[in-house]
């Protein structure tokens, strides 16, 4: 390690929003897939109030990479340290400092760092991870600068609920339905076409058209993550219908001593701006809360109602 040379990249940007805003959104991190582009999911390992370990998931030259991050949340000084603990290579150390800077008058001051190192401190390696590390940067800054300074309209601007269904049948049978993705346009009426891709186990890619009750047709691109023995498949929309700025969501299979409850989660960050594109001159984000809500829960819970039709009549026939 001794003969590694560091590199360093810092990126700010100012954010006419409150600082405790800011910070709220950059220590929240389990939030990111909402909030960042690039980011599919992130599990939260261990967490003390001060100190955590999250698994994180992210898109990186069209495919998804995996790593686990510390980070060291400081509320008072509005800052949060993180290492990666084991960096993909070319990448041998990766460590950085979000800081949140209060400046009266004006608006804060968002910094973004990182210090990385590369296997060999190749010169065209440390290049390439400088201009990922960079174009990163800034996206992630422009992301967290527009919904921050939204922060009086957030609660208008995103939504979260969930639907759930009973069912008489195992968590496996249940979760399988889920799980076969591929499977879902000869299984379920509105899922026109799908094409899946699997490169790594549990990590699924899927381009996916469906029909909407009026009959027009929506294509949407997610990244799906499985967690077959917890029951659990978290996806996030890489490719998003126009009203949703963001959407990620969660498939859960809970047993508990009667059967399951088949559980579809939301959660969605509105396109204010194609509101009344979508909706019609006059329409308000009300209605397009209420339009949200009422089309990914009728899709999801026809889903969780045809997992419980072939789960249980799977259970009939075993």
């Amino acid at each position: 390690m001794s003969a590694e040379q560091m590199h360093r990249t810092s990126h700010s940007v100012e954010v006419d929003a409150p600082a405790g805003v800011v910070y709220g959104l950059i220590s929240d991190a389990r939030q990111w897939p909402l909030f960042f582009p690039e980011n599919v999911h992130v599990e939260r390992l261990e967490f003390d109030g001060t100190n955590e370990r999250l698994r994180m998931w992210a898109t990186a030259d069209g495919r998804v990479r995996s790593w686990i991050s510390e980070r060291a949340q400081d509320p008072g000084a509005r800052c949060v340290e993180f290492r990666q603990t084991h960096p993909q290579l070319p990448v041998t150390t990766m460590r950085g400092l979000w800081t949140v800077e209060e400046r009266a008058p004006g608006p804060i001051l968002l910094t973004l760092r990182h210090d990385f190192a590369v296997h060999g401190d190749s010169a065209g390696d440390a290049a390439w991870v400088e201009q990922v590390v960079d174009t990163d940067s800034r996206a992630q800054l422009a992301s967290l600068r527009s919904l921050a300074e939204r922060w009086k309209r957030f609660d208008d601007l995103v939504l979260s609920f969930e639907d759930a269904v009973r069912v008489q049948a195992s968590v496996e049978s249940v979760y399988g339905f889920l799980h076969r993705v591929a499977d879902w346009p000869t299984l379920i009426p509105h899922v026109t076409r799908l094409d899946l891709t699997e490169d790594a186990p549990g990590v699924q890619l899927m381009s996916m058209d469906t029909l909407t009750s009026g009959g027009a047709v929506h294509t949407t691109e997610s990244v799906r993550i499985c967690f077959p023995h917890a029951g659990r498949i978290v996806y996030k929309q890489t490719e998003t219908p126009v009203l949703m700025e963001a959407h990620t969501g969660e498939w859960n299979v809970v047993p508990d001593e009667d059967g399951v409850t088949a559980l579809a989660q939301h959660n969605v960050v509105l396109r204010e701006e194609a509101v009344e594109q979508v909706l019609g001159a006059g329409a308000d984000l009300d209605r397009a809360r209420r339009h949200v809500r009422e089309a990914l829960g009728r899709s999801s819970t026809a889903i969780l109602h045809l997992a419980r039709q072939h789960a249980e009549l799977v259970t009939r026939e075993a």
